[in-house]
């Protein structure tokens, strides 16, 4: 499957953004999309994933903040982001991979990323 990002910008601290996870190629298979993200310097960390029967799975760090959805298989899955602080700064990835899903599993393909920056 093909990932494309999108909604990255800047905001400030308290600010809320929205990032879309467009997939595209075979998606006869019902997969996990999940959203992670790297800032300069630090290891690329799991943000949250949405499984395949409506469960997800978010990092402490953004729990109670950031939102997964995904209406059904043929739209964006998107990341709802509010209060965002500037530790939240980073690229963001979407990947997808087969069941199980899960932040604790490794991610298949990826996309390009989009860049989140809170001043």
């Amino acid at each position: 499957v093909q990932l494309v990002e999108s909604g990255g910008g800047s905001v400030q601290a308290g600010g809320s953004l929205r990032l879309s996870c467009t997939v595209s190629g075979d998606t006869s298979v019902k997969h996990c999309i999940g959203w992670f993200r790297q800032a300069p310097g630090k290891e690329r960390e799991g943000v949250a994933t949405a499984g395949t029967y409506g469960n997800s799975d978010y990092a402490d760090s953004v729990r109670g903040r950031f939102t997964i959805s995904q209406d059904n298989a043929k739209n964006p899955v998107y990341l709802q982001m509010n209060s965002l602080k500037p530790e939240d700064t980073a690229m963001y990835y979407c990947a997808a991979r087969n069941p199980p899903c899960g932040l604790r599993f490794a991610y298949a393909s990826w996309g390009q990323g989009t860049q989140v920056t809170v001043s």
